[in-house]
């Protein structure tokens, strides 16, 4: 029996194949085949019918039209026929696009989270259906974003300033840089001083307060639970501020002036627990943070790693681990570090809204050490592993045991407080060290008198919030629910692509051109650039996924009862916004691209229109034009085609050429009763021919399945509807309204 494995990757294939063995064939889609058109009302591809979507797909590329053509072949040759893209909302949604493009019949969904023989032997052993409601979280997603950004997009295009794009996730993102940098700029710094004193028995104290001792401080439950993994650096203690000079040579007078002593010592053993597994989010933390990769090359190395079998599925945002997992490393630990098995393991919980049914990023075998696999990998890829492997390994040890010392002092009516730490029982930090190194404090009892050493006051200025690195925008996605795991490194990449941000010093800074935008949006769509709106977005899709909403209701509702009224008041907006941004100093414009005055008419108001230079790939020349006529709200953008030698508005549809009479036939088309022509092409280097309706206004419609094939009995003959039939196009236009009225009755 013949067996087809279709994955999304082409690096699985090698490996795939050499788990299953002979009777299997294993062909990647290499990602997704088909894209929604780029036609129809704004070229969105899909129409909005009452409480209903009508979505048309079209092969991604020429490369997909190839990609689908290969896979067909290889579905007639195959007896079963087996799904295996990945375990995930995208995956499944890649799965359901073969499906429809290869006309499968309920073919076979296998998932695992790692290429390892046991995995992918017990998928195969136990295949799924598609997930209905997964398919249509991911549907709904492609709808959502290609309704936002192309709608959207046309109102930016308007500022003619060089604005590219706006996006559902990719604007709520540069609004948190961009709110971050009016922080910044809005910061006046304050001076203050940081007050202490030494004691000759070998410690040293910050100032805490006057006329009563300090009260110890309560930890918070978020920095103990949530570890953070982007290598912020974490202030270091000062004490009490004291906001004037003459305050600050008060208190060190006072204290060079009276005796000091000890009012308490507390000293508390504390357990610190491990870290859990690694999610998406924070595997491109810490590798920003330990080895300066950025989010995308992080995701492009672990996508080596997984392809290669070492480690499981790079996109999660779960920190559930596999019993079998956790089997295998405690006996690894038995092994080679029996004092670290906890009699409990810690255990973690995901974030609302994880998919609970995939796993942390892990090694597949505990037993493949970094140092074992070096030799097999890249530098990068050793690396990234070598965090991976201990990450998970620390996951199950003992906790670390610190002890905490905290001493106040006392000195006339000022007290003073010094607080140390000593790890006792490292635990987990021998895989992991996340704490800081030891601080120790001398032994001393309450009331103990004490040398003073030296007192002093250090002055130091208020900083500005930081920038946000990468590794920490990251972090702040995830915490404010904009985007998810698959979408992080993507976004980033498009902000710094489309010029609205730029790396500085290693921190990401919005340009003249991202803080305009974002003004912008906040005037015309201030929703949509808000962390909390974007956030109750993918709420709803992660509902969608979960089968509690359906998702063409949900997407018709929400533009009905939001975006359509936010477009038209944006619109409406336009004439008092626009001529704002012409204010704006030209000193304060970056980046803009150079411009040429052209006497080629907007099509829309007959202004005369501006060529724009551009440098982005996806032109089919160095510029597009551009109408100046912002009084008049216009702002037309129109693009280069060069096979039809003219200008055209952005994503128009392509004029169909009219059918050529000489090749129209007697035949007429079964579902409109236009003629059928007759369509001559090469395939394989052979010449082809095939009958297909004329009609240019239904063809890739409501006709796209009328197509007969020349076979080799000298007949033309259709999968769908058989033999063609000579049928006269008056008989055929009568059967048409015949069935029409029929229809109606």
């Amino acid at each position: 029996m013949a067996n087809l494995l279709i994955i999304e990757s082409g690096g699985k294939v090698k490996k795939l194949k050499s788990i299953l063995g002979a009777g299997w064939t294993v062909k990647a889609s290499m990602g997704h085949v088909r894209e929604l058109a780029d036609d129809g009302e704004d070229s969105l591809g899909f129409d909005l019918d009452g409480s209903h979507i009508h979505c048309r797909y079209i092969p991604r590329s020429s490369q997909a039209k190839k990609i689908l053509s290969e896979l067909r072949q290889a579905v007639r040759q195959a007896d079963r026929i087996y799904l295996g893209t990945d375990p995930d909302r995208e995956g499944e949604t890649i799965g359901w696009h073969l499906t429809q493009a290869l006309h499968l019949n309920n073919p076979l969904r296998v998932t695992y989270t790692e290429i390892t023989k046991t995995a992918v032997e017990r998928a195969i052993a136990n295949p799924k259906t598609l997930d209905s409601n997964l398919i249509a979280a991911g549907r709904a997603r492609d709808c959502l974003d290609k309704l936002v950004g192309y709608k959207g997009s046309q109102l930016v295009w308007r500022l003619n300033n060089g604005c590219k794009s706006m996006g559902r996730v990719q604007s709520a993102t540069l609004h948190l840089l961009v709110k971050r940098e009016q922080e910044i700029l809005a910061f006046k710094p304050q001076d203050y001083w940081v007050v202490w004193v030494e004691y000759q028995q070998g410690f040293k104290a910050l100032y805490a307060g006057r006329t009563q001792p300090p009260t110890p401080k309560r930890e918070n439950p978020r920095d103990k639970n949530q570890p953070d993994d982007t290598g912020e650096e974490h202030p270091v203690a000062e004490g009490k501020r004291v906001l004037s000079q003459e305050e600050a040579d008060q208190l060190v007078a006072i204290a060079r002036s009276n005796s000091h002593h000890v009012i308490s010592v507390e000293g508390k053993t504390v357990n610190q627990s491990p870290p859990a597994a690694f999610t998406t989010s924070t595997l491109q933390q810490t590798a920003g943070a330990k080895l300066k990769l950025n989010p995308e090359v992080t995701m492009k190395i672990a996508q080596n790693l997984y392809e290669a079998g070492h480690i499981t599925y790079m996109r999660t945002d779960s920190v559930a681990l596999s019993p079998e997992f956790c089997t295998a490393a405690k006996q690894w630990l038995l092994h080679h570090d029996p004092d670290n098995v906890p009699a409990k393991v810690t255990a973690h919980r995901s974030k609302s809204g994880a998919q609970a049914a995939h796993e942390a990023i892990r090694p597949t075998h505990v037993e493949r050490t970094p140092e074992q696999l070096s030799a097999q990998l890249t530098g990068d890829e050793a690396k990234l592993y070598d965090l991976i492997w201990h990450r998970a390994i620390a996951t199950q040890c003992c906790p670390a045991q610190l002890s905490k010392t905290r001493i106040v002092t006392q000195s006339g009516d000022v007290f003073w407080e010094a607080r140390g730490q000593v790890l006792i029982i490292p635990g987990y930090t021998r895989y992991w060290n996340n704490i800081a190194a030891d601080s120790q404090l001398p032994a001393v009892q309450q009331g103990q008198s004490l040398t003073l050493d030296n007192a002093g006051a250090d002055k130091k200025q208020t900083q500005p919030p930081p920038r946000y690195s990468e590794p920490k925008l990251v972090q702040v996605m995830e915490r404010s629910g904009i985007g998810r795991p698959s979408t992080y490194a993507p976004t980033i990449k498009t902000l710094k692509a489309r010029d609205y941000v730029q790396l500085s010093k290693g921190k990401l800074q919005p340009t003249q051109l991202g803080m305009e935008l974002d003004t912008f949006l906040a005037q015309v769509l201030p929703d949509l650039i808000q962390p909390e709106f974007t956030a109750q977005m993918e709420s709803d899709l992660d509902a969608i996924a979960s089968g509690k909403l359906d998702w063409e209701h949900y997407l018709t509702d929400w533009n009905r009862d939001y975006f359509a009224p936010a477009l038209n008041s944006a619109v409406s907006q336009l004439k008092t916004i626009l001529p704002q941004s012409q204010r704006i100093p030209n000193g304060q414009r970056q980046n803009r691209p150079p411009t040429e005055p052209t006497d080629y008419p907007c099509p829309q108001c007959q202004h005369l229109m501006t060529k724009v230079f551009s440098k982005s790939q996806k032109l089919k020349a160095d510029h597009f034009l551009s109408c100046d006529n912002r009084q008049g709200g216009c702002g037309t953008v129109m693009f280069w085609n060069p096979q039809a030698g003219n200008y055209e508005l952005p994503r128009s549809p392509r004029s169909v050429p009219k059918p050529d009479p000489s090749k129209l036939t007697e035949y007429s088309c079964p579902s409109c009763g236009k003629p059928l022509e007759l369509y001559e092409y090469q395939k394989e280097g052979q010449p082809k021919k095939m009958l297909r309706c004329a009609n240019p206004a239904s063809r890739h419609h409501k006709c796209k399945d009328v197509a007969y094939f020349w076979t080799k009995k000298g007949t033309f003959w259709s999968p769908k509807f058989g033999e063609v039939k000579n049928i006269p196009l008056s008989q055929a236009k009568g059967q048409k309204a015949k069935a029409t009225r029929k229809a109606n009755r």
